[in-house]
C-alpha cells in the first residue's frame, strides 16, 4: 500500500515538476513564452479587479510572476512526492491563483471555439485542486504513529 501511495504521488506531482522544469528552461531574460502568454491575461484580470475595487493596482513584472509560478510548482511538487503537507499547500496555492487567470473561459462566448478549450483546461485544474484537497483530508484522517511505551521490567529479587 505504501508503494502504491508513493507512486501515485510521483505521477501526480510529475505534472507540476515537469511543467516547472520546462518553464525554467525557457525562462530567459523576459520570462519566456509563459510570460508572453500570461501578460494579456494578467492585464485583463488586473483591469477587472481594479474596476471592481475602484483602486489602481501596482504594475507587476510578468517575469516575476512566472518565476513565482515556477517556484510554487517545482518546490510544491517535490515536497508533495515525499508526502509533505506544505507541498500540497504550495500546489493548491498555485492552482488557486493561476487557474482563473490562465484559463479565462469566462471572457469568451460559448460559440467561440477557444471557450471550450479553456473550459476543459479550467476543469482539469479544478480536478487537480480536488485531488490535493483529498490528499489533505486523507493525510489528516490517518492517526499519527505513537511510540509504544515499554512497561518497566520488574526487578528480580
Amino acid at each position: 500500500m505504501g508503494f502504491v501511495s508513493f507512486a501515485g504521488r510521483v505521477f501526480f506531482a510529475s505534472i507540476f515538476i515537469l511543467s516547472a522544469r520546462q518553464m525554467f528552461n525557457e525562462y530567459g531574460v523576459d520570462g519566456g513564452p509563459a510570460a508572453k502568454e500570461l501578460m494579456p491575461k494578467l492585464e485583463l484580470a488586473k483591469n477587472h479587479i481594479s474596476s471592481l475595487l475602484n483602486v489602481d493596482l501596482p504594475d507587476i513584472e510578468v517575469k516575476h510572476i512566472v518565476g513565482a509560478f515556477i517556484a510554487l510548482k517545482g518546490l510544491g511538487g517535490i515536497l508533495f512526492v515525499f508526502g509533505h503537507g506544505f507541498g500540497a499547500f504550495l500546489l493548491a496555492g498555485y492552482l488557486a491563483i493561476s487557474t482563473p487567470i490562465l484559463h479565462d473561459f469566462y471572457n469568451y462566448k460559448p460559440n467561440n471555439p477557444q471557450y471550450y478549450n479553456l473550459l476543459g483546461e479550467c476543469l482539469q485544474c479544478v480536478a487537480q485542486f480536488g485531488a490535493i484537497l483529498f490528499f489533505w483530508g486523507m493525510k489528516n484522517s490517518m492517526p499519527k504513529r505513537q511510540l509504544k511505551k515499554r512497561a518497566p521490567k520488574p526487578k528480580a529479587a
